[in-house]
This record gives C-alpha cells, sequence and structure tokens, in this order.
C-alpha cells in the first residue's frame, strides 16, 4: 500500500474520493446489470460487471498518466484538442451513429468501440477557456480582447451538442459561465449573454412545445411534460426510482438485494444513484453525494493554491463540470429534474465517458501535484 501511494502524487484525498466511487460502482453495476444480462447475454451476470472493470481500470490507469503530465502541457494541447472537436461535432451531427433518435455517438472503425463527441469536446473546451483566460489577464475587461475570443468557442461547441445532447450544451455552457466569472471577465458581458441564452431557450422551448410528436424534440417534450404533469403522464421510470429510494430506507437492502433493478430503465447508468440508496440506504445514498462535495472542495482549494494563473482555471473548471454533472444526475434520480441522460461520473456503467472523466480528474492532480511541490519548497505543508 505505501509502495501504491508513493507514486500516486498530488492530492492524496482526491484520490481516495476516486477510490471509493470506483469501489461503489463496482458494487452497483454488477447489481445493476442482472436484467440486462438475462436480456442480452444469456444470463451471464459476469459479462458487464468484467466489461466495466477492464473500463473503469483503463480510467484510472489514463488518470495516472494525465495527473504524471506538467498541467501547462495542457495549454497548448486544448488548442489541438479545440480543433479536432469541432469537426467531430460535425460529423457526429451528419454521420454520427443515432441511438434513441440522437446522433451522440461516432463508432471507431476496425476496433468498433463508439464515444460521444461531446464527451472529448467539454474536455477540450474547458481547458481552452482557461488558456485564453490566462493569455488574456491584461485586457480582460475588455469585449473585442478577452470576451469575444472565449464565447466563440463557447457558442459553436454548445451550439453543435445541444441537438443531440440538450442537457450536455446546458451543464457546459454554465460551466463556461461560471469559469468566465472566475477568470474576471467582465460582469455585463456574462450576464448579457446569460440573458441571451435564456432568451434562445425560451424561443426553443416555445418550438419544442409545438413540435411533431415525433424525433428528437418531441423525447425532450415528453420529458418535461413528464416531469411537470405527473398525473396525467406516464412517470414510470421516476416511480420506480422512488419506489427504489423508499424501499432502501435508512440503512438499505445490502449489497446485491436491489429488486428495482428489475423494473428501473437505464438502473445501470442514468438511475444508479437510486440502485445505491436502495441497496445502502440513505447513509450509502449521503456517502456518495459527500464524496462529490469533498472533490468539489478539494478541486476549488487547489484551484485557490496553483502557483500559476492557468493551473487555477484549469482545476476549477474541470471541478465545476463534474460535479455539476453529478448534481443534476442526482437531482433527476429524485425527481428534482426532468430525466435528462447524463450519467453518475465514476459510478455510471463505463463508457468511453468514464475514460474522459478520468481524464479530467488526472488532470486536476497534475495541478495539485504541483501545488505541493511548490508548497514543499516553500516548507509549507499540504493537507
Amino acid at each position: 500500500m505505501k509502495a501504491i501511494l508513493a507514486r500516486l502524487q498530488g492530492d492524496k484525498v482526491i484520490w481516495f474520493v476516486v477510490a471509493f466511487l470506483s469501489l461503489f460502482s463496482i458494487l452497483a453495476v454488477y447489481s445493476s446489470t442482472g436484467t440486462l444480462a438475462y436480456r442480452f447475454q444469456a444470463g451471464n451476470t459476469e459479462y458487464y460487471l468484467i466489461k466495466h472493470f477492464i473500463i473503469l481500470v483503463s480510467g484510472l490507469l489514463l488518470m495516472y498518466v494525465a495527473h504524471k503530465i506538467k498541467y501547462t502541457y495542457y495549454s497548448r494541447l486544448s488548442q489541438l484538442a479545440l480543433f479536432l472537436a469541432i469537426p467531430l461535432l460535425v460529423f457526429t451531427l451528419v454521420m454520427g451513429t443515432s441511438i434513441n433518435e440522437a446522433n451522440r455517438w461516432l463508432t471507431l472503425p476496425v476496433i468498433n468501440i463508439t464515444f460521444q463527441s461531446s464527451d472529448f469536446a467539454k474536455l477540450a473546451l474547458i481547458m481552452y477557456i482557461a488558456r485564453v483566460l490566462t493569455k488574456k489577464q491584461d485586457q480582460i475587461k475588455d469585449f473585442k480582447s478577452a470576451f469575444l475570443p472565449v464565447i466563440l468557442p463557447v457558442i459553436i461547441v454548445c451550439g453543435l451538442i445541444l441537438p443531440a445532447n440538450l442537457s450536455t450544451a446546458v451543464i457546459l455552457f454554465a460551466t463556461s459561465m461560471v469559469l468566465m466569472f472566475i477568470g474576471r471577465i467582465s460582469l455585463k458581458y456574462i450576464l448579457a449573454m446569460s440573458g441571451i441564452g435564456v432568451f434562445f431557450l425560451s424561443i426553443f422551448l416555445l418550438i419544442l412545445f409545438n413540435s411533431p410528436e415525433t424525433g428528437r424534440l418531441y423525447t425532450w417534450k415528453a420529458r418535461i411534460d413528464r416531469f411537470m404533469d405527473k398525473e396525467n403522464s406516464d412517470t414510470y421510470q421516476s416511480d420506480q426510482a422512488k419506489i427504489a429510494i423508499a424501499t432502501g430506507g435508512i440503512t438499505g437492502k445490502m449489497p446485491g438485494n436491489s429488486s428495482q433493478r428489475n423494473f428501473l430503465p437505464q438502473a445501470f447508468s442514468d438511475f444508479i444513484y437510486a440502485i445505491i440508496i436502495e441497496e445502502y440506504g440513505l447513509i450509502g445514498g449521503f456517502v456518495v453525494l459527500m464524496l462529490y462535495l469533498i472533490l468539489l472542495f478539494r478541486g476549488v482549494r487547489i484551484a485557490h493554491r496553483s502557483p500559476g494563473t492557468f493551473g487555477a482555471f484549469l482545476a476549477a473548471g474541470l471541478t465545476f463540470s463534474l460535479v455539476f454533472q453529478a448534481m443534476i444526475n442526482m437531482a433527476v434520480t429524485v425527481d428534482l429534474l426532468p430525466v435528462t441522460g447524463q450519467p453518475l461520473p465514476l459510478l455510471s456503467m463505463g463508457g468511453t465517458s468514464l475514460w474522459f472523466t478520468s481524464l479530467a480528474i488526472g488532470i486536476i492532480l497534475s495541478v495539485s501535484r504541483k501545488v505541493e511541490e511548490a508548497e514543499q519548497q516553500e516548507g509549507g505543508a499540504y493537507a
């Protein structure tokens, strides 16, 4: 154990958060994929566990590699990443693999692995915003010199993500606004842009509620209708999640004893938090919530102590992005928000999104590694 800890540099608390979330993930995914295994794998319940375990371990390896790279290198990489992300988003919209009437996925030839280009674009955009904010600090209040170079990539990327993945576009836009506020962009520009965003969202919702009963627009409309009018709508998914939470009680049914996994759609991904509460009770649900709040606290602390401006913006942006996504997933599970399709970071059944989440945490740890080195040189203690 000491040998392993010696190799893991950076914030040890974040490493422990990752370890606990990964353990929860393995147990919850194994428990929640039983029905899926009987439906598609002839009852081989280990199939999805092994698959998830391989993706999770490879994600942890990516995290380890990312945390070993000096964080300043990500400034240059962000330019290349954004340059690749925009064409990938366009290609996904035009020729992407369609699942549930949404072109979110790209299928890699030969190896036949699908991934969401929006996950890559989200990481690329946050890194790029951190770079531009750092470079423009001397003219940060100027509209043409600072605000436009930041907001144009945000509009382009979020606009390309929106048609297939509204919730990801909204989360990314909100994260960008928060990062711009931290980066000292003029508040009047941020408020004006937020107002424009609300205006266009209102127009979009107006179009949405007058859309034909087909396609992706109808999917969003149906989700909002079910959330707003619970008495006259089909609320099967949210009802099953509520039953899982209610029957879990304080201490839960214990690992592997979930009954709602047989009825709750997407129990292994979008609604895995409900299965965790059913099996581990409100105590388990509270522990998971606290782990994300600890991640938020440590990420903000790293940003505050970062010796470089780029590292501060990078750590803050990636931390807020991950925690926003987690909070929205949990809010959907307890019926505080309409269904969004957002997975729970590090907990939902593995896909390539888990790899990008691991890369994001690895970059945060890379910044914290530099914080440790700076404080050790100054004779300070990092705890």
